[in-house]
């Protein structure tokens, strides 16, 4: 079956949309199920539903789905959060911020209708009628109005049989390797953790440290409080023309020229805190998330955050690649102040209080050598796993164009 191409419709000719809404009367201890946007991906995933007593829900949530509707978001259209919902409980609910297309039975197959709303075309087209810069959205109505290629509703299922087939193998190619990503993000993290805490001679002998973070180590290391290894740094900048350095649990500390931030930034930067190259910025409020990090430059940070200069015992890098394991968060979160556990801060006098482990110099710099050796090399097969996972979602992208839109030849007996 091959057709040239097939003949365009306006979506709302081949289905409906937004048929079904809860309405205000409903029982308040209803329990329901909830999509929101944040929950679907842009590969059509749903992750994390969440329940609710419908009193306590979201004003959003209010769309009633059915077994082969197709969500598509109407706001951040970029985003490309479209999701098939097969199957679903009795009370699935999902935000207004969807438009639910419901297939018509005599004009469109459900499966096929959940790849003809990922064709690039109809996808060009949502983002084209958006409007709005940061937060782009579209009207249900106007989505109606955009045309998909309709062909008769038997080769709809073939084609549908056909492009499931042939993605499900892409998907579980997709799927592994993300798995492989994972491995190596947890394997970084182990090799930068070991490193720190127990050095790289596997036979060097062990003794307790006395500190339960930290549990054994070798026996010809130090343990020193932070008082006697660092001191505080609360100079000022005089003009704020310095490099601005932002403090990330992700990222470590950055130039926020190097960042795509859309962050509220201040009038003047006059009076922030001076923080030169090797020193140890943390982020008072985040610091339980682990948002701390060496300075690779001079520059200046929000008055907020805490500026340390680490004293001749250690290396700046070294201090850089302990503070960013997440059992030294854990830790300082013990020494941090407040009373929600995402409202606490971690002060001067906190951070002096905890415990560290002072290998020997050159010893520091072996660590760091092998950290920055294995992370590179860890980073390029990143990179290259990213780089197969974007072609193959290329390939699925283009396979189901080129099928939706009859460009593909589909065998008869698919």
């Amino acid at each position: 079956m091959s057709h040239n191409l097939f003949p365009r419709e306006r979506l709302k000719f081949a289905a409906t949309i937004n048929d079904e809404t809860l309405t205000e009367d409903v029982d308040p201890d209803f329990e329901i199920q909830y999509i929101d946007i944040g929950n679907v991906n842009s590969s059509g995933a749903v992750d994390q539903i969440a329940t609710y007593r419908f009193e306590a829900a979201p004003s959003r949530a209010r769309r009633i789905v059915r077994d082969g509707d197709v969500i598509i978001s109407t706001v951040r259209t970029y985003l490309q959060a479209i999701a098939p919902i097969t199957n679903p409980p009795e009370n699935l609910i999902v935000s207004t911020g969807f438009a639910v297309i419901r297939p018509r039975p005599d004009m469109m197959d459900a499966k096929f209708c959940r790849y003809v709303l990922r064709e690039p075309t109809f996808l060009a087209e949502v983002e084209k009628r958006s409007t709005g810069i940061s937060y782009p959205a579209i009207n249900a109505s106007e989505i109606g109005d955009i045309a998909i290629p309709l062909p008769p509703i038997s080769a709809q299922k073939l084609i549908a049989d056909h492009v499931e087939a042939e993605t499900a193998e892409i998907d579980a190619l997709i799927s592994a390797k993300q798995k492989l990503l994972d491995l190596m993000a947890e394997k970084r993290r182990a090799m930068v953790a070991e490193a720190v805490m127990r050095g790289l001679d596997p036979s060097a002998p062990l003794r307790p440290s006395g500190i339960d973070w930290l549990g054994d180590i070798p026996a010809h290391w130090e343990i020193e409080r932070s008082r006697w290894l660092f001191t505080e740094r609360d100079q000022r900048s005089q003009t704020g023309e310095e490099e601005m350095l932002t403090v990330s649990h992700l990222t470590g500390v950055t130039p926020r020229s190097e960042k795509d931030v859309n962050m509220f930034e201040a009038e003047s930067t006059a009076g922030y805190k001076l923080c030169f190259a090797g020193d140890l910025a943390i982020n008072t409020l985040w610091a339980w998330m682990g948002a701390m990090g060496t300075a690779r430059v001079d520059g200046i940070v929000s008055p907020a955050y805490n500026v340390y200069t680490p004293g001749p015992r250690l290396l700046p890098d070294y201090v850089d690649a302990l503070v960013r394991i997440p059992v030294f968060a854990q830790e300082v979160t013990r020494y941090s102040k407040g009373v929600w556990s995402s409202r606490l801060r971690l002060y001067p006098e906190g951070f002096f209080e905890t415990w560290w482990p002072v290998p020997p110099l050159q010893e520091q710099q072996q660590i760091v050598e092998h950290i920055s050796a294995e992370t590179a090399r860890i980073d390029r097969l990143r990179t290259a796993t990213e780089n197969s996972i974007a072609l193959l979602k290329e390939r699925r992208a283009a396979l189901i164009a080129a099928a939706v839109t009859g460009q593909l030849e589909i065998p008869e007996a698919a």
